[in-house]
């Protein structure tokens, strides 16, 4: 059991960030070591605060933050969209999203990927939560909006193939969660951060 830490965590609130009460490790050494025309990767050279020393890996980080928008129409409907993607080898079905544009604000880009993936702008966004995936190999954050007050407004977008768009009952959104294409991890949750605010 050597080299385990328990800690326990009561009291703190809401809002506080626990990351700050630990040491971050030291970088002593980064190096791109593979690239490709979309990814770099780095390693980093670290040592910790108790001394270990330890190489990792990690995309080189490219400042670039995207957003993930919930869209919920007048009649009660929440719209996604099913598209192919590269890394499951399949379609999949989930919520609009994209990365913001330089001197865009996340809200500006959330508006602009409503516009483009479901023909739609919203006037009401609200945020949800920022969000990081794989955060050991990722550090680019999504902010997760829900978007309501639709309108009717198309923008030409980047995909390769029209996107199909499906109209969901939001008094039905849980069951999403039984349809094998509705898996991504981002989407799941900004479902439920959406359920939790409309129900307030």
């Amino acid at each position: 059991m050597s080299g385990l830490r328990f800690d326990v965590v009561t009291g703190f609130q809401t809002g506080h960030n626990m990351a700050a009460d630990h040491k971050k490790p030291q970088i002593l050494a980064t190096e791109v070591v593979a690239q490709s025309q979309l990814f770099k990767i780095e390693s980093l050279d670290l040592r910790f605060s108790n001394g270990v020393e330890r190489t990792y890996e990690r995309m080189k980080p490219s400042g670039r933050h995207a957003v993930l928008v919930v869209p919920v129409t007048a009649d009660g409907d929440i719209l996604l969209i099913r598209e192919y993607a590269a890394g499951t080898e399949r379609y999949e079905l989930g919520f609009p999203k994209g990365l913001i544009d330089a001197g865009e604000s996340a809200h500006e880009a959330a508006n602009r990927e409503l516009k483009e993936e479901i023909g739609f702008g919203a006037h009401q966004l609200q945020p949800l939560k920022e969000v990081v995936l794989a955060p050991s190999y990722f550090s680019s954050r999504m902010t997760l909006f829900l978007a309501q007050d639709l309108y009717p407004e198309q923008l030409e977008g980047d995909e390769p193939e029209p996107l199909e768009i499906v109209r969901w009952p939001l008094s039905q959104a849980e069951e999403l969660l039984t349809h094998l294409d509705f898996a991504e991890a981002r989407s799941i949750t900004a479902l439920f951060l959406a359920l939790k605010h409309l129900a307030k």
